[in-house]
C-alpha cells in the first residue's frame, strides 16, 4: 500500500491513465518493416510493457516527413510511407495494448536537422534553422525555407490523423528536446534567421505552435497532444556540454528562457510536457549514464510545474519508487517515465503495485543494449535483459526431461544460466569459489556512482534463493569433484583474473579490483596504469574521495578499444577525469616502480611520477583452465562468460541466456 499513491489515474488533455507511470520514449531502431509498419518485434515489445502494468506506452521517436528529410522507412516506423500498412500494423498494437488498460501515444520526428546520426540514418543531407555546423559531420548545414517547414507542418497533421486512424491515444511531438530540428528553432544559438521563424522566442518556437495547431486541427482538439521538452540545454560551447556542478555560461536556452517557452507551449495547446534538460552538445543529460545522479531532472521539472496548469512527465533515471512517490506527492511532476528500468523489466509496475519490489530486475545505466546498440546497430535491446525487443524469439523454451545442470562459477554468467534453467523447469545447482554471487559485478559496482551493478547481484540473490535453486558458496570444485558429481549437464563459467606484471616495488603494486574491494590502500597518491574501462572509473571513484591520480596509457588515447558502446558514457567519462584533477598521459609505457617513484618513457621521453602506489588496469585473462581439463571428460558441457571470452556484462548475460534456453 506505500506506492498506492503512484498508481492513483491521472489525467492527460481528455483522457485517463489508469497509473502514474509512462514508458519513456527510446528510439525504436529495429522495429519497423520494409514498408514502415512496426514488425512482430515492435509489437510484441510494447504490449510486453502494457502487459507488464505501465499506464501509458509512448513509441520510440518515429519519422514521416517524404519531402524534405526523407529517411530509410525500414529503420523506425514512418505512417506516412505506407499509411494504409502503418494503420494495419499499428492497429494490431493498440488493440492488444487497450487490452491491458493501458493507453499508447505515437511519437512523432519533427526532424533531426544538424543531429542526424549518420550510422543509423545516413549521410542525408543536413537542415538546420540557418547554415550552422553540423553536431557530428564536418558540414555546414543547409538553412530550410519556410516552405519546407510549412511543409513538415502539414505533414505532422497528416502523420497524426492516420496514428489517430490507428488506434493510438494521442501524439507525442519530437521535439522542442535535445537538439532536434525544432529545438534547434527554438535556441538562439542554432536559429539565426531575420523572417519570422527567427529573432523573438515566439517566432523560434512558432513551428512547434504550428504543429499543434494543424493536429488539432486535423484529429480534433480532444485528440492529446504532448511535447518533448528541454527547459534548460547545458551548452558551453558547440559540441561541448556542461558536467554536473560545472560552473559555466549557458550558450544554448537558459532556465528563465524555458520557463518562459513552458508557458507559451501550454497556450499554444499542448496538453503536456514531457520535461528534461541538455542537447546532443551536451547529450550526456538527456541520455544520463550511471556518473549522473538519479532522478537529475526534478529540480527542473519541479521549475515547469509551477509555471504550467498541464501535466508535466518527469524521466531520469527514476526507477527508485520511493523517489518516484516523494516527485508525486512534493509537485514535482504528474507522470513519472521509466525509459531503460522497463527495457530491463517490462513488470516493472505490476511488481511494485503487488508489493514484490525485490523482484524488480535492476537497470545499470551501462546504456550497452540500449543507446550504444542503436547508434551503433539500429537495434534497440537491454543489456540486463536479453528478451527486451526480441520477446517473441526468446521466449522461454519448453522442456521434454528436467535435466541436472552444474554451475561452476557465480557471476552473471552463471546466475543468468541458473536463473534461465530454474525457469524453465531444469534443476540448476552453482558452486561459487568466493563468499557470494556476482562475479566482477562486486568490484565494478563499488564506487558509489554503480551502486546498480551491486543492485544487480543482489537482485540474482534473491531471484536464485526465489527459483530454489541450490548455492554453495566458498567452494572450489576440482575435476575430480566434478566427474565424480550426478549431473547432466556442466557449465562452465569460471570468470576471468586481472593481468599483472612486475614493475620492482611490487609489494605497492596492486589490482584495480583489489584497490575497489578495498583490500589494498592505494595511499594519497596513485597511478592507474591502463586507461580503459575499469582504469577510468577506479581513477574517477579515488579522484572523487579526495586521492591524487595519474592515468598512464599505452595507447594515444584512454578507452581506445573496449570502452563503452554508447557516447554520452564515454564522452561524459573523458569530461570528468580532468574536471576531477585527473592527470592523464597517452602514449606512455611504464617502465619501472622503485622507492615511491613510477617510471614512464614515452614520445616525449622518459617521465617520473611520484605515488605512493601503482593500480594495475591492464586488462582481465580467461580463467578457464577446468574447462580445459573436462572439454573431453563430459558430453553436454558449455563455457560461458568472460571464461570464454574476457568481454562485458551484456555478453554475459546473453550468451548464458541463449545456451540455457535451448537446453
Amino acid at each position: 500500500m506505500k506506492y498506492k499513491e503512484l498508481f492513483s489515474p491521472v489525467k492527460v488533455g481528455s483522457i485517463t491513465l489508469k497509473n502514474r507511470f509512462a514508458m519513456a520514449p527510446m528510439g525504436p531502431l529495429g522495429l519497423a518493416d520494409a514498408n514502415g509498419g512496426w514488425n512482430q518485434r515492435g509489437i510484441d515489445y510494447y504490449v510486453e510493457r502494457a502487459k507488464g502494468g505501465t499506464g501509458l506506452i509512448i513509441t520510440g521517436v518515429t519519422f514521416f516527413d517524404q519531402i524534405v528529410e526523407k529517411q530509410d522507412p525500414s529503420n523506425v516506423p514512418n505512417p506516412l510511407y505506407k499509411p494504409v500498412h502503418f494503420v494495419r500494423t499499428s492497429r494490431e498494437m493498440t488493440e492488444r495494448v487497450h487490452a491491458y488498460g493501458s493507453k499508447i501515444f505515437l511519437q512523432l520526428s519533427g526532424g533531426f536537422g544538424r543531429v542526424t546520426i549518420p550510422t543509423n540514418v545516413g549521410d542525408i543531407p543536413p537542415i538546420a534553422p540557418s547554415p550552422i555546423p553540423h553536431r557530428w559531420l564536418d558540414k555546414i548545414c543547409r538553412e530550410i525555407s519556410v516552405d519546407e517547414i510549412h511543409a513538415i507542418v502539414k505533414q505532422f497533421g497528416e502523420a497524426a490523423f492516420h496514428a489517430k486512424r490507428a488506434g493510438f491515444d494521442g501524439v507525442q511531438i519530437h521535439a522542442v528536446h535535445e537538439g532536434y530540428l525544432m529545438d534547434q528553432f527554438a535556441i538562439s544559438l542554432f536559429n539565426q534567421r531575420t523572417d519570422e521563424y527567427g529573432g523573438s522566442l515566439e517566432n523560434r518556437l512558432r513551428f512547434a505552435k504550428e504543429v499543434v495547431e494543424e493536429i488539432k486541427k486535423r484529429c480534433g482538439q480532444d485528440f492529446p497532444v504532448t511535447l518533448r521538452f528541454s527547459v534548460k540545454s547545458m551548452i558551453k560551447d558547440w559540441r561541448v556540454g556542461a558536467l554536473p556542478g560545472e560552473e559555466f555560461e549557458e550558450k544554448g536556452r537558459d532556465t528563465e528562457e524555458g520557463l518562459e517557452a513552458a508557458k507559451l507551449l501550454e497556450s499554444y495547446g499542448y496538453d503536456a510536457l514531457d520535461t528534461d534538460v541538455g542537447t546532443y552538445d551536451a547529450w550526456w543529460w538527456n541520455h544520463p549514464p550511471m556518473y549522473q545522479e538519479k532522478g537529475l531532472y526534478r529540480k527542473y521539472c519541479k521549475m515547469v510545474k509551477e509555471v504550467v496548469n498541464i501535466p508535466v512527465f518527469c524521466a531520469g533515471r527514476m526507477d527508485n519508487p520511493d523517489m518516484a512517490l516523494e516527485a508525486i506527492q512534493n509537485g514535482v511532476c504528474d507522470v513519472i517515465d521509466l525509459g531503460r528500468p522497463l527495457l530491463a523489466d517490462p513488470d516493472y509496475c505490476n511488481k511494485l503495485r503487488s508489493g514484490h519490489l525485490g523482484e524488480i530486475r535492476p537497470c545499470i545505466s551501462c546504456q550497452e543494449g540500449c543507446m550504444g546498440r542503436v547508434a551503433e546497430y539500429s537495434m534497440i535491446n537491454c543489456a540486463v535483459n536479453p528478451q527486451a525487443a526480441r520477446e517473441r524469439v526468446t521466449a522461454y523454451e519448453p522442456i521434454i526431461r528436467s535435466k541436472k545442470v552444474l554451475i561452476i562459477g557465480g557471476g552473471v554468467a552463471g546466475c543468468e544460466a541458473a536463473r534461465v534453467l530454474a525457469i524453465r523447469g531444469h534443476k540448476p545447482e552453482i558452486f561459487e569459489k568466493a563468499n557470494r554471487l556476482g562475479g566482477n559485478l562486486i568490484p565494478g559496482g563499488a564506487p558509489e556512482f554503480k551502486e546498480d551493478d551491486i543492485a544487480l547481484a543482489d537482485w540474482y540473490t534473491r531471484e536464485l534463493k526465489r527459483l530454489n535453486v541450490p548455492i554453495h558458496l566458498n567452494t572450489a570444485l576440482t575435476k575430480e569433484e566434478v566427474l565424480n558429481a550426478d549431473y547432466d549437464t556442466l557449465i562452465i563459467a569460471t570468470g576471468s583474473s586481472p593481468k599483472v606484471f612486475s614493475l620492482g616495488d611490487d609489494e605497492h603494486v596492486y589490482t584495480a579490483s583489489q584497490v575497489l574491494l578495498k583490500e589494498k590502500d592505494c595511499g594519497d597518491s596513485t597511478v592507474v596504469v591502463g586507461g580503459g574501462l575499469v582504469g577510468c572509473e577506479t581513477a574517477l571513484w579515488l579522484a572523487m574521495h579526495g586521492k591524487k591520480v595519474t592515468i598512464v596509457e599505452t595507447l594515444d588515447k584512454i578507452m581506445a578499444v573496449n570502452g563503452p558502446l554508447c557516447h554520452a558514457n564515454k564522452d561524459m567519462l573523458e569530461a570528468l577525469l580532468p574536471f576531477n584533477g585527473i592527470d592523464i598521459i597517452t602514449g606512455a609505457k611504464v617502465t619501472g616502480y622503485q622507492n615511491g617513484v613510477l617510471t614512464a618513457v614515452g614520445k616525449d621521453g622518459e617521465k617520473q611520477i611520484s605515488c605512493d602506489s601503482v593500480i594495475l588496469s591492464v586488462g582481465y585473462k580467461e580463467e578457464n583452465s577446468l574447462y580445459q581439463e573436462l572439454e573431453f571428460e563430459v558430453p553436454e558441457i558449455y563455457l560461458l562468460g568472460d571464461a570464454k571470452k574476457v568481454s562485458n556484462i551484456m555478453y554475459a548475460i546473453w550468451d548464458a541466456f541463449e545456451v540455457a534456453n535451448h537446453i
